[in-house]
């Protein structure tokens, strides 16, 4: 449990590591506490929400993407593979992008091919939530398919209203048009 919750502190650090700086230093729509506040509300709310814990779900055997799709897996297989993969993968591209190796519209391109495998994860997440021993687990789970959201949003602003903060536009020879 404990090696559970370093690892999900530091994919934490890692999802927000961009994102959540240039979100309370440029665009200051909330403060630190103001957040925190919220995200712990939404917690307590998703916790008390959150149904009774399924002890005897059976897994199918017509593969990992259907089960998981329908509610079969247990929750920790649905819920770490993919999150620690779509975080490293956005770390990436994120890295990539504030050094100038990627473009613009190649770190609009990695958003959007990963929109698609996160709205199966967020389904997934929340159809197999049950099949977990701890509705604390369930609601972490819950809470942090809201996060992912969040951070889409936050990049999504970023890229509208704030690229030539982000992107160091002025290294960008080839795509300064989308730095507008």
């Amino acid at each position: 449990m404990t090696i559970t919750l370093f690892i999900l502190k530091n994919t934490l650090r890692v999802m927000f590591y961009y994102s959540l700086p240039l979100f309370f230093t440029h665009i200051g729509s909330a403060s630190p506490l103001e957040l925190l506040i919220i995200f712990f509300g939404l917690f307590v709310v998703l916790f008390i929400s959150s149904p009774p814990v399924s002890e005897d779900f059976q897994e199918q055997a017509k593969g990992y993407l259907f089960s998981a799709w329908t509610g079969r897996v247990t929750l920790g297989w649905v819920f770490w593979p993919f999150f620690l993969i779509l975080n490293s993968s956005l770390y990436v591209a994120d890295t990539l992008a504030k050094n100038g190796m990627l473009t613009v519209s190649s770190w609009d391109d990695v958003h959007l091919m990963l929109l698609l495998p996160i709205v199966w994860w967020i389904v997934a997440i929340w159809r197999c939530s049950v099949n977990t021993h701890l509705r604390v687990w369930m609601a972490c789970a819950r809470l942090l398919t809201f996060a992912v959201f969040f951070e889409y949003g936050l990049k999504l602003l970023i890229r509208i209203d704030y690229p030539r903060i982000f992107f160091g536009c002025e290294e960008l020879l080839l795509d300064y048009g989308s730095c507008f």
